[in-house]
């Protein structure tokens, strides 16, 4: 704030941006400290991977900077991520592990390319800010398209295969749809 004075409210308002895990797994253990350090050193509000991909922590002082980030990195083990005007950090669908659409592992490609580009992700090289974003399929579930230089998006790579004697079996009843979780009801 350029008048502390007169906003003194919102002298200090830092936003801390803390890098998503692969697929966005949380347990709610880490869930729960995140939110008790956020309330604790911070405004409390967040913005759980907005436009940017990661977990963005909106609203701290600057006395309470060091505080966050020591606690963060020494006792929750977290990346603060990379905000810098570099290689941003990379963000991917859940992939293989949930999805049945993904065409290749995300997660593991997301992984390996910041291992490989992790200098650039905190000792700057390039002129510019840079992202990559995976998804596995053409769904596009991390928006990658629109939220990235370079998206990686799995694609089908073989001619569509269809099972006619399960199609049949479907319109006949005999499979359920979604399995029989939701039954249909026809009145």
């Amino acid at each position: 704030n350029d008048q502390p004075t007169m906003f003194p409210g919102v002298a200090h308002f830092h936003t801390v941006r803390v890098a998503q895990p692969g697929g966005k797994f949380y347990s709610t253990e880490y869930l729960r400290q995140l939110c008790n350090l956020w309330d604790f050193r911070g405004s409390g509000i967040t913005n759980m991977h907005g436009s940017t991909g990661d977990i963005i922590l909106i609203g701290t002082t600057t006395p309470q900077l060091e505080e966050i980030f020591f606690e963060m990195s020494h006792n929750m083990n977290q990346d603060l991520g990379g905000s810098g005007s570099n290689l941003r950090t990379p963000a991917d669908c859940i992939g293989q592990a949930r999805c049945e659409f993904a065409c290749y592992d995300t997660q593991d490609l997301c992984y390996n390319l910041t291992l490989a580009y992790q200098d650039e992700l905190h000792r700057p090289a390039f002129p510019y800010k840079f992202k990559f974003k995976f998804d596995g399929c053409p769904n596009c579930c991390v928006a990658s398209i629109a939220r990235s230089d370079m998206s990686f998006i799995g694609a089908w790579k073989d001619d569509i295969r269809i099972d006619a004697e399960a199609v049949k079996a479907y319109v006949g009843g005999e499979i359920k749809p979604n399995g029989g979780a939701m039954p249909v009801v026809m009145e």
